[in-house]
């Protein structure tokens, strides 16, 4: 029965929330900083509020399409579905499969199938992030901390692999960040939150 829910919960992935949040604020987030649609360009145009608020509706993409999954058949369901709202998020068909780089929508999966090692999965990505300014070096901290925080758990093997397998993908999306910051050419979030619109700069690869 899950089977049936893919496609939609791969639509409800590809709900543009970087897109509408910056857009209210006239502000075409594909022109800024990387192009990146997420929550960290967004927070580099706008400022933190804003961009918490897409990683909020990037996050509610992956705990609703993981919830649908435990509900309609179980764990495996939750990742399976978590996984395709993933997809929807990084590979969007609605936007020629140019999306964002899965952070939020993957934390959200685990806040749902694994709530402890979620939650501080995305403590720890705050800290990272606000420490150093730079979501990159946050990101690719978390999504490595959800794996050991899954074998501390002793998490089953399959589930061990499912968990990993999503925060393979995301690391995918973060080669070119992690070029960038062995060149030391990644961009800095903002510290402030001005609302007096983005900071004019050049726009860099996503």
């Amino acid at each position: 029965m899950w089977a049936i829910w893919l496609p939609v919960v791969y639509l409800l992935g590809t709900f543009p929330s970087a897109h509408l949040v910056a857009r209210a604020s006239g502000v075409d987030i594909t022109t800024f900083g990387s192009g990146n649609p997420g929550a960290s360009n967004v927070t580099r145009a706008l400022g933190w509020r804003k961009g918490i608020w897409v990683f909020v509706l990037d996050a509610a993409k992956g705990a609703i399409a993981a919830g649908i999954g435990l509900a309609v058949d179980g764990r495996p369901a939750g990742y399976l579905l978590g996984a395709a709202a993933v997809l929807g998020h990084v590979y969007p068909v609605t936007r020629r499969f140019r999306g964002g780089k899965g952070v939020a929508t993957g934390a959200g999966v685990l806040l749902v199938m694994l709530p402890l090692v979620g939650t501080a999965v995305i403590v720890l990505w705050w800290l990272v992030t606000k420490v150093t300014g730079t979501a990159a070096v946050g990101s690719i901290v978390a999504v490595c901390a959800a794996a050991i925080g899954m074998a501390i758990r002793g998490a089953p093997a399959w589930e061990f692999a499912a968990a990993v397998g999503l925060c393979g993908l995301i690391l995918v999306r973060h080669v070119d960040n992690v070029r960038r910051l062995l060149r030391r050419t990644e961009p800095a979030l903002r510290s402030d939150d001005a609302p007096s619109g983005p900071r004019p700069g050049p726009r860099t690869p996503a």
